[in-house]
């Protein structure tokens, strides 16, 4: 039998439990406390009643002062610790956790006594088919994300040669060391083991985070790096790291549990929780621990059934997969802009929710002038951010000439709940070091995630094939705007062709014969003579914000659908044709058949009927959930405006259904206004 959810298995039943602490983390850290509380813990001061409930954290320096007090008043002890996938950084950097640890029997590090995580693995059914291909999904996925209990490093940064013996080292006074069966000695018998079972190999010591963090000191020092023995303290993968090992040597460190995953049996000097199952070499077994695992078993327990995890988009508890999306897309926002970013191109408005996407890690400065853009660049050795359409033939050689990363800037798919144009800001943008999406001329970085999405995980299938399901289920458009109610459409087949902004930067570079909107009508009626034409007008160009207007378009389509939802439209049409229009895309996702005149970003892979000229390298074959997946979750970064974090794309379809948008201000409205009534010279102020 799976595990019943935590969500739906509070410690308390309908009523929360007070839980007396003593330690003012419980009080300052507002994650831990909301999760204990969704849990079913209500965190209280005073005095426990007798069978009443004490917190302590772990085997903390302050856990002391709860175990008196439980012991004097006849109170049990609630130990709450982290969930062994944290945060970015380490939490004396001030970052909440993904989700806590709470064990009523010890604590999962103290081999003293066991755990609720050990009683688990002793003695809970671990048969349980649907549990194990989720182990077994989730431990790839961790191992493709990169991800471990701190995220801080950057898995770009190549490891060392491979052909190494990892020793891991630990911080000073860890509380697993101690309560592990081990002292700072073992540290150094740890290290002669490894000298003395692989004689004439290299030795990397493994530094620990918060060592490199100048938090807490470890075990190791450079008098330890003679000879073929070194400190390693390079912010890589412990992925990566583990690939590159021939043997890992530790004493209680949760790499060790990374280690096991990774496909090595680890040489273990302490007792931590892992140790003891028949998957590590245990210097120091637990004579309790006889039952043998598997690592999905291993994995199952310790990161699944053990743990409370939070979703903090939704405010509530949730499973191991919905907690590695949130921190999937936190760790990409920070590998991304931990650097900082100079940016050009950027106008007045965009510049806040700019930052607010890309400002999160890193410096984030604004240079109007490009050559200031580049100069500050190679000052600060940082990438440059240039909205797209403002990048110029020089600018792109001059950032290559002088080794400046160039990345572009536009909007995303699933962008807002309203116009660019009308400056709402967006919910999801792109970042492209390639190229950018909608010219066809050179290779972009989407380009490619298509090219390689033809082989994705199940994980990762399943993922787009709900993403789809939601979006077409939920109607959901780049910009969501018009009515659903439709127009009276005759009967027949119906070929819907979406109007574009004619000097958009897509039409551009995209389009060759066909480049306007009245060229575009006239080859659908002539394609499609006895077909019942819709021509719908682009939200821009119907708002008067853009150029692109067709005033006969009436004369030769048989329908104009203005001011209408296009997801409406496209559920009731049998075929689109269109030029570069992202309604292409999305009436592929609804299963219509699709012919592009110009040469979009999803023409060119097998999914359309193309008569425009799309590039000859787009040779790969991916299905449509692969093209979404490449579209939807790999290329875009989304930005959640209610809590105003980055987040998964999940939670951008809610909040684009339920309204959830940052607001844009009388000032914004009133600036879209005055743009409208210079369309026809938007050149000037785009």
């Amino acid at each position: 039998m799976a595990p019943t959810p935590p969500e739906l298995n509070p410690a308390g039943g309908s009523s929360p439990r007070r839980l007396f602490v003593y330690n003012g983390g419980f009080l300052t850290q507002r994650r831990v406390r909301r999760i204990l509380d969704l849990s079913g813990w209500k965190v209280s001061l005073g005095l426990p009643p007798t069978d009443g409930h004490v917190g302590v954290w772990g085997k903390s320096p302050t856990s002391h002062r709860g175990e008196q007090m439980a012991a004097q008043r006849g109170a049990k002890i609630v130990r709450v610790e982290d969930s062994f996938l944290r945060s970015i950084l380490p939490g004396r950097s001030g970052q909440p956790p993904l989700g806590v640890l709470i064990d009523r029997s010890g604590v999962h590090f103290d081999s003293a006594q066991p755990s609720d995580l050990e009683t688990l693995l002793m003695r809970a059914p671990l048969d349980d088919g649907a549990l194990l291909a989720r182990a077994r999904m989730a431990i790839d996925r961790i191992k493709a994300l990169h991800l471990s209990k701190y995220n801080g490093f950057d898995p770009a940064i190549p490891a060392p040669e491979p052909g190494y013996v990892l020793v891991i080292d630990q911080t000073k006074g860890d509380a697993s060391i101690a309560h592990g069966a081990a002292t700072a000695g073992t540290f150094r018998e740890m290290l002669a083991f490894a000298q003395i079972e692989n004689p004439g190999q290299r030795i990397l010591i493994k530094t620990h985070p918060e060592t490199v963090a100048g938090h807490r000191s470890g075990h190791f020092t450079p008098e330890q790096a003679t000879g073929n023995i070194s400190l390693f303290s390079d912010l890589v993968s412990p992925w990566a790291l583990l690939e590159g090992a021939i043997a890992v040597y530790t004493v209680s460190s949760g790499m060790g549990f990374e280690a096991i995953l990774a496909g090595h049996k680890p040489r273990v000097f302490g007792q931590p929780f892992y140790g003891g199952w028949g998957l590590t070499q245990d210097e120091n077994p637990v004579p309790r621990r006889e039952r043998r695992l598997t690592r999905a078993q291993l994995f199952a327990t310790a990161m699944m059934t053990y743990p409370t995890w939070y979703d903090p988009y939704r405010d509530q508890l949730c499973t191991l997969e919905r907690a590695i999306d949130t921190l999937e897309a936190e760790t990409r926002a920070y590998r991304d802009d931990h650097n900082g970013y100079v940016a050009h191109g950027m106008r007045l408005w965009k510049r806040r929710h700019l930052k607010r996407f890309y400002g999160g890690h890193g410096r984030l400065t604004y240079q109007d002038a490009p050559e200031n853009a580049v100069a500050e660049c190679v000052s600060r050795s940082a990438p440059m951010l240039a909205w797209a359409g403002k990048v110029s033939a020089e600018l792109d050689m001059d950032t290559a000439h002088k080794g400046v990363d160039l990345h572009r800037i536009e909007d995303g798919f699933l962008r807002s709940r309203g116009l660019g144009a009308a400056l709402v800001p967006p919910m999801s943008l792109v970042r492209d070091d390639l190229g950018i999406y909608y010219d066809p001329t050179q290779e972009s970085r989407l380009e490619r995630l298509i090219a390689q999405s033809e082989h994705l995980s199940g994980y990762d299938r399943t993922r787009s094939e709900n993403l789809i399901r939601d979006l077409t289920r939920l109607q959901l458009s780049k910009y969501n705007v018009g009515r659903t109610a439709l127009p009276d459409i005759p009967d027949g087949r119906v070929v819907l062709v979406p109007g574009q902004v004619e000097d958009d930067a897509s039409i551009r570079l995209g389009t060759d014969a066909v480049s306007t909107n009245r060229a575009l009508l006239e080859a659908a009626r002539a394609a499609n003579p006895n077909a019942v034409l819709v021509y719908k007008p682009h939200p821009d160009v119907e708002a008067g914000l853009r150029q692109g207007d067709v005033p006969d378009a009436d004369q030769i389509a048989d329908i104009v659908a203005q001011d209408t939802h296009p997801a409406a439209l496209i559920e009731q049409a049998d075929a689109v044709w269109t030029m570069t229009s992202l309604m292409g895309f999305e009436a592929l996702l609804r299963g219509k058949a699709v012919t592009c005149l110009g040469a979009p970003f999803y023409a060119g892979w097998g999914l359309t009927m193309d008569r425009g000229t799309v590039p000859n390298r787009r040779t790969a074959r991916p299905d449509l959930v692969s093209l979404a997946h490449a579209v939807l979750v790999a290329y875009p970064r989304y930005f959640d405006p209610v809590t105003g974090r980055p987040c998964p794309p999940e939670v951008v379809l809610e909040r684009l259904s339920d309204g959830s948008q940052s607001y844009t201000g009388p000032g914004l409205r009133a600036l879209s206004k005055l743009q409208g009534r210079f369309a026809s010279i938007s050149p000037f102020w785009r």
